[in-house]
């Protein structure tokens, strides 16, 4: 058999095994495009046109929506309450999710109680845990404010109340963001090797601080670069708690950018507007991520 007719079947069956391939993979290249690419696509070119909902035709108005969006004192506004939201949310988050899990895991009875206690609130509807949080804080009916009066202290109303409503978000988007924190933290604790910590109590580490110090937190640096950054990411597109709860109020003292966003497009039908709004919270989302990484994996040790 002459060497052309080896090389046939070969390459048919090579051709094939391409064609498998792509065919098993255009579902997900398809779903990519439709639900991921085009939408992203459209957005980008939303922004810089003057499109509102309904209107039988847009204009190209290049960078006139960001000219409006700096001086725009609800964007002002919305921009300044996501970041004090951030502020607030990812560091009490990310250390309470770590304390969480240190606890959980020095302890040796109910490990997965607890783990399922705290993850709840992850596997929760947002929807259903946001009224839950409207009875807790309500101002007369409220457990909490239930509680102050007991101790003679009249509470406030915390969703109604300009300053108040920020902090009350940011301790239910803690309360959201901490369990999921801790499972991470969990798994990256389970995988630092038992050996190291009795190397180093043989070095002189006999104190818990200096075996945490020496051993546990350079080891769970990619864990905690990871847990940051989805944190942060979590926080920056906070939504479902202020549009069940407060809706940006009162006095938009709550308004955060995508809710803004949301407004803008489908309250005032300005989709135009509301794409550069969109662009903006995609960009502030890049830094963010590019910052970490920049910052953190320089001092991160990998094993």
């Amino acid at each position: 058999m002459s060497d052309t007719a080896l090389a046939l079947p070969a390459s048919r069956r090579s051709t094939g095994e391409a064609l498998a391939g792509w065919m098993l993979t255009a579902p997900a290249a398809v779903a990519f495009c439709l639900m991921l690419l085009a939408p992203t696509l459209a957005t980008v070119a939303l922004a810089f046109t003057d499109y509102e909902l309904g209107a039988p035709a847009l204009n190209w108005i290049g960078l006139e929506n960001f000219a409006e969006l700096l001086q725009d004192r609800g964007f002002a506004i919305a921009l300044r309450n996501t970041i004090i939201y951030v502020a607030i949310v990812a560091p009490a988050s990310v250390l309470g999710g770590l304390a969480l899990a240190l606890l959980i895991e020095a302890g040796t009875r109910g490990r997965a109680l607890f783990r399922a206690v705290f993850f709840l609130p992850v596997v929760s509807l947002p929807v259903a845990m946001a009224a839950a949080w409207q009875y807790l804080l309500h101002p007369t009916i409220g457990p909490l404010n239930a509680a102050l009066r007991a101790v003679g202290i009249a509470g406030p109303n915390w969703l109604s109340s300009s300053d108040t409503v920020l902090i009350s978000l940011a301790a239910i988007g803690v309360w959201e963001n901490i369990g999921f924190n801790l499972v991470l933290f969990l798994a990256g604790l389970t995988a630092i090797p038992r050996e190291l910590y009795a190397a180093a109590e043989v070095d002189g580490a006999s104190r818990a601080w200096d075996r945490f110090r020496l051993v546990t937190w350079p080891l769970l640096g990619p864990t905690t670069l990871f847990v940051v950054t989805i944190t942060m990411t979590r926080a920056v597109r906070v939504f479902d708690s202020v549009a069940v709860l407060t809706q940006g109020g009162p006095n938009k003292a709550s308004e955060v950018l995508l809710y803004a966003m949301y407004e803008e497009g489908f309250t005032y039908f300005r989709l135009g507007y509301s794409a550069a709004i969109t662009l903006v919270f995609l960009a502030i989302v890049l830094a963010l991520v590019w910052l970490q990484t920049r910052v953190m994996e320089r001092r991160i040790h990998y094993v």
